[in-house]
């Protein structure tokens, strides 16, 4: 006879996937991706959500094809997220 436990099924980690955390996930690697290459510090998932708070996430799409579309990803991540330059 087996132990009960042997019969369940058990996830190690739940994964919480949301539409938001995809999209912080990519500008995550994409920015990382130049930061590691110019020797600063990765930026992490709570960092990314601290940075995008405040954005609705239809708006994060067109902040990810304005980038994406631009030559320098990073560059252009940082000059639309400035309040000052709009």
């Amino acid at each position: 006879m087996k132990h009960i436990g042997s019969h369940l099924k058990r996830t190690a980690v739940k994964v919480r996937i949301s539409e938001r955390g995809e999209m912080m996930r990519f500008f995550c690697t994409e920015l990382n991706r130049t930061r590691i290459r110019d020797g600063l510090e990765k930026i992490t998932m709570a960092r990314m959500g601290k940075i995008l708070e405040n954005i609705p996430t239809k708006d994060l799409y067109y902040l990810k094809r304005v980038c994406s579309d631009s030559a320098n990803f990073s560059k252009r991540f940082w000059w639309e997220l400035d309040p000052k330059k709009h």
